[in-house]
């Protein structure tokens, strides 16, 4: 399962932003995922405890936010959202189009604390 070998690259970026910060803990991961990022959300989920068993990131929620596909027409210019399988402008129907979003990972925000459990938050895009 990929997802875990995700998770575990994962946890390595928290670990170090969690370290820059001088955390003592994370709280919170919110991810932003693409539906064409190749990474499912569901066994991501399932393999996260896993990853994070141990850490500092161990009770952490895990917040998987769906991402837009989004095309631009090579055509007319237009920027859509369009369906996976589906890569049209919505504008003007061709298929000549350009992915703009919807196959990132990205981690978005954490949610740190610090000794005194004074929540810190870092944004990470």
């Amino acid at each position: 399962m990929h997802e875990y070998s995700v998770c575990l690259a994962l946890m390595e970026q928290v670990e170090r932003i969690a370290r820059e910060h001088r955390a003592r803990r994370v709280e919170r991961i919110v991810l932003q995922l693409g539906p064409l990022s190749g990474v499912e959300a569901p066994l991501l989920a399932h393999a996260w405890p896993l990853a994070a068993a141990g850490s500092i990131a161990a009770d952490a929620e895990l917040v998987i936010d769906t991402a837009p596909v989004r095309v631009q027409c090579t055509q007319c210019g237009a920027e859509s959202e369009a369906q996976p399988n589906r890569l049209l402008c919505a504008s003007c129907g061709d298929y000549r189009t350009r992915l703009i979003s919807g196959d990132e990972m990205l981690l978005a925000n954490l949610e740190l604390a610090q000794i005194d459990r004074q929540p810190v938050e870092s944004s990470c895009v």
